[in-house]
């Protein structure tokens, strides 16, 4: 069984083995950390999956009164930090941006460890900063700088579609994008309309890119001519991969329609018999031709 909790409202989701717990939506639970267990919100019930998973983390059970009553000091105390922080780093006149601060109490090795992320133009000399903050709040202070993704994720927010970013909910880490995706999903090459809240190319160009490749090798390229299975003589004019739709114009009325991937694919598996039967004789062809030039030599 495969649970599913959250440390922040509509934060990144982390899986858990449910163990012998069977927590509701919405209940408070401990989860493994390498800072010892920390309160979490069960967002997704323990349930079934036909897969075997196994190296997951086993949920610790129900947060008590106490668990809870310490989550609250330590929601406050990082709210406290970054105040202190922002006043620091005016002070300063450093050009940072604080992101996001953990606060962590139960470590062996040290008493209070803060640890500040924040974003900024340039790599910024800290250490007088560092030197302040430790004094201020007697603690062991941590600044990790993040770039424009880590920065996103960190902080959240809605995606051009309308949903959650990826990257703050279900995405573990990074992998490249290149414009050339946004090209053989047809998107429009605006920066505006295919980067995120992060102002980089879209994570959803990378995951979603298989999906198009697969569908735009089996179905007709478009200016092709097909015969759908309703008859409709016509020409490829547009693809609707989400929906599996190939977009057809009729040579009759003009109008466009809209048909199944499946009722073009005869067309595309003849154009595909032909040009194999043409590229085995081709060929012969040629090395007829390369065999005469040679003589001719």
């Amino acid at each position: 069984m495969v649970m599913a909790v959250a440390f922040t409202r509509y934060g990144r989701l982390y899986y858990l083995d449910p163990g012998e717990h069977t927590p509701r939506v919405g209940d408070k639970v401990l989860v493994p950390t390498d800072d010892g267990p920390e309160v979490a919100e069960c967002v997704w019930a323990p349930q079934w999956v036909s897969e075997d998973i196994g190296g997951l983390p086993v949920c610790e059970g129900p947060a008590n009164e106490r668990h809870l009553q310490r989550e609250e000091r330590n929601r406050r105390r990082r709210a406290e930090i970054r105040v202190a922080a922002r006043r620091l780093i005016r002070h300063h006149e450093l050009p940072m941006k604080i992101v996001g601060v953990d606060y962590v109490d139960t470590r062996p090795d040290v008493d209070q460890l803060v640890t500040i992320y924040f974003s900024a133009p340039h790599r910024v000399d800290f250490r007088e900063l560092v030197r302040d903050l430790a004094r201020t709040l007697r603690a062991r202070i941590d600044l990790r700088q993040l770039g424009a993704r880590d920065e996103a994720r960190v902080q959240g927010g809605i995606g051009p579609c309308g949903r959650d970013t990826c990257c703050s909910t279900f995405l573990t880490d990074f992998e490249p994008v290149s414009i050339r995706m946004a090209k053989d999903q047809d998107l429009p090459l605006n920066p505006l309309k295919i980067s995120g809240a992060c102002g980089r190319l879209m994570c959803c160009l990378k995951y979603e890119h298989p999906l198009y490749q697969d569908f735009k090798r089996s179905v007709p390229t478009v200016g092709c001519d097909v015969t759908t299975d309703d008859g409709v003589e016509g020409t490829v004019v547009a693809y609707n991969v989400p929906a599996e739709t190939v977009y057809v114009r009729d040579r009759e009325t003009g109008r466009r329609v809209a048909c199944p991937k499946a009722s073009v694919c005869g067309s595309r598996q003849a154009y595909e018999g032909a040009v194999a039967q043409g590229a085995r004789r081709t060929p012969d062809v040629e090395d007829d031709e390369y065999e005469d030039d040679g003589e001719n030599l």
